[in-house]
């Protein structure tokens, strides 16, 4: 039988900005590495193809994180389970739920995801309004994504199971390896190499899915070596436990209608940019300003809502509900902190952060730092509204993070440009204005829902009582 690894009382038993800084940092700081290697893709894109490329891959990822975040949705309900039960001090159940996670996403991707991502992408390209040069580039790369994604699902996976479980250094170091692997691909296969000729644009898909399989392979070796707190006991029963199964998809799936609302939000706001006098230019600068460099606050801002989803979920769990609220507000408090800092180098150098993906075009110059200066304020209100939105996920109220999604990510801001567009002329920076009010109303609904504390009453049961020793 392997070793046991016992879990992080700190988290439920020591100072509260310990407990969340512990599991923030190594998720703010693999985010921001793991970044780098979108923002490598996108200069490498930039330089050897030219603000098409780019515009190609961010048409495609704002496509492909439609599908995936509904897919990854499984692992948002085994976080909300693998905390309650890690808080309670239950390894068995904690083991069994992420094993049945990986079961179901392993079935969902093989035998859904990757033939209708396929066949799908060109349909899904022409929503967009992409023109028929950045489709050229674009279709490779997402039917790459789609049909090899295993990889990089399983990781995000992993990564999720154990920061749930109070580990966040293990993803960290995993997330390392992925973005040095993804890193060196990409150079090679985007530019081409000696033997190896230039693929472009799709090398950079074919990079990152590679990268992500050897890392993942590697991942779950060291599952049966007991060496991580989350262990698949060989001779555990493989077979699905339709229990579990059940309560992934109810704690998971608002969360996974949630990320397809918002991310349709995005794609249709992506076919307003696409509808401007300045198509390409807009798509591009959109693509580098907002899923880019604005990344360095969701990156960070992303990173405190998962450690507040597990420092809430564990507190809970362990019967600590007054400190899941504190957890909450100390998360929120170091969000805004980070997202000042990095805010201020959008209005203090915007032409260098752009020139870093090679935007020199003035047209697509002057639309990416107007757009900077929008989201310089945007930043402020989303890490905000994303540390609140940890805290529901995590004790368990998917359902309310749902709802203010729909209002704040797709109601509000389409309905501005389509306002616009309709009674007026939509111009790049009514599109600009739309984000940032979608975020404020994200912010102000999410801290309203949390502090009502109706996820004070929400149960986690799987129908048994586990017979495995603390």
């Amino acid at each position: 039988m392997s070793k046991r690894i016992g879990f992080d009382r700190s988290i439920v038993e020591g100072p509260l900005r310990s407990a969340v800084w512990k599991l923030a940092w190594p998720t703010m700081l693999q985010n921001m590495i793991g970044g780098f290697q979108g923002v490598i893709d996108h200069v490498m894109v930039g330089k050897y193809v030219g603000y098409v490329g780019n515009a190609a891959i961010g048409v495609s990822w704002q496509i492909f994180l439609v599908i995936i975040v509904f897919i990854s949705s499984l692992f948002t309900g085994m976080g909300v389970l693998v905390a309650r039960f890690a808080g309670a001090n239950d390894h068995d159940k904690v083991n069994r739920t992420v094993y049945q996670a990986f079961l179901t996403c392993l079935m969902i991707v093989l035998f859904i995801m990757a033939p209708l991502g396929y066949l799908a992408s060109p349909t899904l390209l022409n929503w967009v309004n992409t023109t028929p040069e950045v489709q050229a580039e674009a279709l490779p790369y997402l039917r790459t994504m789609f049909i090899f994604s295993i990889g990089l699902l399983m990781f995000f996976m992993l990564g999720g199971a154990l920061r749930s479980a109070g580990d966040a250094r293990t993803p960290l170091k995993l997330g390392i390896a992925l973005t040095v692997l993804n890193i060196t691909l990409s150079v090679i296969l985007i530019r081409g190499l000696g033997p190896i000729p230039a693929f472009g644009t799709v090398g950079a898909a074919i990079g990152t899915v590679v990268s992500a399989a050897i890392v993942s392979v590697y991942a779950f070796t060291k599952l049966f070596d007991g060496s991580w707190v989350v262990q698949f006991q060989r001779g555990m029963n493989r077979r699905p436990d339709y229990t579990i199964i059940r309560q992934l998809f109810k704690f998971g799936l608002p969360t996974g209608l949630q990320g397809v609302a918002m991310n349709l939000g995005g794609v249709f706001l992506l076919g307003f940019v696409g509808s401007l006098a300045m198509s390409a230019q807009a798509q591009a600068a959109y693509t580098v300003g907002y899923n880019q460099i604005f990344s360095f606050i969701t990156w960070t801002s992303i990173g405190i809502m998962g450690a507040t989803a597990a420092v809430s979920g564990q507190n809970l769990g362990a019967g600590n509900p007054e400190r899941t609220a504190q957890a909450v507000n100390v998360a929120a408090g170091f969000g805004l902190l980070l997202a000042v800092v990095i805010g201020s180098l959008f209005l203090l150098i915007p032409n260098l952060l752009l020139g870093v993906f090679s935007i020199e075009e003035p047209g697509v110059l002057e639309l990416g730092v107007e757009l900077l200066r929008y989201l310089a304020v945007s930043g402020l209100f989303i890490t905000v509204a994303l540390a609140f939105t940890g805290g529901l996920q995590g004790t368990g109220d998917t359902k309310s993070p749902l709802y203010i999604s729909i209002v704040s990510q797709v109601v509000l801001p389409l309905g501005l440009c389509f306002t616009l567009q309709t009674f007026g002329t939509l111009e790049a920076k009514g599109i600009w204005l739309a984000i940032v009010l979608g975020h404020l109303s994200r912010a102000i609904l999410s801290v309203i829902v949390f502090k009502r504390e109706k996820w004070r009453d929400i149960k986690v049961d799987l129908g048994y009582t586990s017979t495995s020793p603390s």
